[in-house]
């Protein structure tokens, strides 16, 4: 990536959500600013809750051109007419490309691991996510190092996502390497997302 290009912003839902009330809070957060895609992350295993949830984001954010895709239900892409899907690994990007055709978009989070990452580009991934890059309690305490985003965005065209406890300082020192920064609980915490998004921004 050139240095004078600002990241973009890639949205992740929190892991559960109100239908009530979560598709205003998206309809805020993507009129604030400017962002390039939604990923829907839900952890919940019951198939008409996630269609419900991918149906109201996604009239949200096709009304405001935005993609959306969702993370790991293959199946529910084209059926719920959304824009593609992120696997956690390289494992399945091959048969996902195949099911959904060229022009969908398929992702993958490929940790830490340098290898995991390369093999996702190599089958053909539109972007590989590393992460956490910031300090949590969640996972064995693995970290993406910016070392990870400096040899990336040298050595590899693939468009890469940092991701995962950002905090302002982390968005600066790592915007010059990365492509896109994927934010998602650093938001929706608060009572305004949009403020906090912009807040994490701040030095961007």
């Amino acid at each position: 990536m050139a240095e004078q290009e600002v990241p973009q912003i890639y949205l992740i839902s929190p892991p559960e959500l109100d239908l009530e009330t979560f598709p205003d809070l998206l309809a805020r957060v993507l009129d604030s600013r400017a962002i390039a895609c939604f990923r829907l992350a839900l952890s919940s295993r019951d198939e008409d809750h996630v269609a419900r949830a991918a149906d109201a984001a996604r009239a949200v954010c096709h009304e405001r051109d935005v993609a959306i895709v969702v993370a790991e239900h293959l199946r529910m892409v084209e059926r719920l007419g959304l824009d593609g899907v992120h696997l956690n690994g390289a494992r399945g990007i091959r048969d996902a490309r195949c099911d959904l055709g060229e022009d969908a978009i398929v992702g993958a989070f490929c940790g830490a691991s340098r290898h995991s990452g390369m093999n996702a580009g190599e089958a053909g991934a539109d972007y590989v996510a590393f992460g956490p890059v910031g300090e949590t309690a969640l996972g064995d305490g693995t970290r993406a190092e910016p070392d990870l985003f400096a040899w990336w965005s040298e050595v590899i065209e693939v468009p890469v996502v940092a991701e995962g406890a950002l905090t302002p300082a982390l968005v600066e020192s790592l915007a010059p390497m990365t492509d896109f920064f994927g934010i998602g609980a650093e938001i929706w915490t608060g009572d305004d997302p949009a403020r906090a998004l912009s807040d994490l921004l701040a030095r961007l």
